[in-house]
Order: structure tokens, then sequence, then C-alpha cells
């Protein structure tokens, strides 16, 4: 962003951002660019979208320390040592493929624009609560209104993806279990 007509003075600064695990610096910026444009025009990182600029659309979705967000409402150059993870790399994890694979399956994928903030919304959920319920999905996508598919195919693949995370019993308990039976209570 080049200062305009009248903008010669506007306060600028220069800071490390912490995004996708690295260090980025960010120079000569206007202190009040928002996370959204710093990610997108600064650092060539595209996923998140620029909706609605006002934080209710959620397709500018990133995660900050774990914690979704609105990049749009986050003034960049006060992060200081918070990491910021895109889409971009949110991608790399296997629990995120299995989001945007779940949001297919329950066709909950039209245009397309709206994904990238609805799987990070999505991950961010399932980190932070693993079995989630009707009610806790639909606060976090809340902020997703997405026009083409409507919420509740949404809502269906984000819980169809908790159900398919079943703790799996590793070889040691079971065979304890073998070994030594639990109790069925009570001498007979």
């Amino acid at each position: 962003m080049t200062a305009g007509p009248g903008f010669d003075d506007a306060p600028t600064t220069s800071y490390i951002l912490r995004v996708n695990g690295e260090a980025r610096l960010i120079e000569n910026a206007w202190i009040g660019e928002n996370l959204l444009y710093v990610l997108r025009e600064r650092l060539g990182l595209p996923g998140a979208k620029d909706g609605c600029g006002q934080g209710v659309c959620g397709t500018c979705t990133v995660h900050l320390d774990g914690v979704a967000v609105a990049a749009c409402l986050v003034a960049a150059a006060t992060l200081g040592d918070r990491e910021v993870r895109t889409i971009e790399d949110l991608d790399n994890d296997n629990e995120t493929a299995d989001v945007q694979r779940a949001l297919v399956e329950f066709g909950a994928v039209q245009c397309g624009y709206c994904v990238p903030g609805v799987v990070a919304s999505a991950c961010a959920l399932l980190a932070r609560s693993p079995e989630p319920d009707e009610v806790e999905v639909r606060r976090a996508l809340d902020g997703h209104p997405c026009r083409c598919a409507g919420p509740h195919p949404m809502v269906e693949a984000v819980r169809a993806v908790a159900r398919r995370r079943v703790p799996q019993e590793t070889h040691s308990t079971m065979m304890f279990n073998v070994i030594a039976p639990p109790a069925t209570g009570g001498a007979e």
C-alpha cells in the first residue's frame, strides 16, 4: 500500500510477524494495516479472503494462537510474538484434510469462496473440543453465512469428522485387557 496524496506523513513501522511457523519481516507498513491486508498483499498468502471487511462473513478467518479470528479486524502491527496460521499452513495437517473431505462429502462446497474460512474455524473448534455437539458447531460456524450451501451441510460435515475420530486402543491396552480383564463387580 503506497501512500497517496495527503498520506505522505502517515505513521509507518517495521515489525516481525510470525506466520505459519516463520518470522516474516514487514517493513514500512502503515500502522493501521489489518492482518488480512498484510497476509494477502505483503506476504502473498491469498487463502484468507476479503469478504465484508467488518468481521461478520468469516472469509478472512485465520488462527491466532490456535483461535479462529477474523483477520480483517486484527491490527497486524500489534501482534508481537503471537503465531498466525493461515489455510496455506493448515492444509499440511491431516485434520484439515478430514474437514475438507467431509465438506465435499456433505455438499457444503459450492462456489468455494468461504471454504478456507470455514475450514479454519472447524479445525480450531475440533482442536479445542474434539467431540462438539451441534450447538458448539453452529456457534463456531456462525460467522460463515454461506449463501450457496447454507449452514446445515457444514454443520453435518464437522460433526461427521468429530464422530470419525474415535480414539484407537493401543496394542498394550488390548493386551492388558486380555491378561487382566476389568473386574465385573463383586464376588459370587
